[in-house]
């Protein structure tokens, strides 16, 4: 009788898939991490505008200014990328 495949062997842990990426936001997306976007710049004193979960102009616009006010560098201005991220998250 042949063995049991590795992964139902308790000795070999199931392989755990990296965590996904954050999403690089921009104009024109919507959704909750547009909204957690919206108050970490708010609280960073660039934004000023409801937190509706839209990235519109005055999004764009705040991220703009945050790179701008940061010297990022690696991001298009006013989208929401990784360097951008690194610098309002980290």
């Amino acid at each position: 009788m042949p063995p049991p495949p590795a992964a139902k062997d308790p000795r070999c842990p199931t392989p755990v898939p990296p965590a996904p990426l954050a999403p690089t936001l921009r104009y024109g997306d919507s959704g909750a991490e547009v909204e957690k976007l919206q108050r970490l710049l708010a609280a960073r004193g660039v934004y000023s505008g409801k937190f509706d979960g839209k990235y519109g102009t005055r999004t764009e616009n705040a991220v703009s200014t945050f790179q701008w006010q940061n010297d990022i560098e690696g991001d298009d201005w006013g989208v929401y990328g990784p360097a951008t991220r690194r610098a309002l998250e980290g």
